[in-house]
């Protein structure tokens, strides 16, 4: 469940990137996507 909301976060950051849409929502996108690999890894 937590890999599927990483990988459409991360998606999501891609696509958004690509086409240069929302600014900094697009960053917070991927930090977000991060944390959750990392709460992940620490369980």
């Amino acid at each position: 469940m937590v890999w599927t909301i990483i990988v459409v976060l991360i998606v999501l950051w891609l696509l958004g990137f690509s086409f240069r849409i929302g600014g900094g929502l697009i960053h917070i996108l991927l930090v977000i996507a991060f944390i959750a690999i990392i709460v992940n890894l620490l369980r």
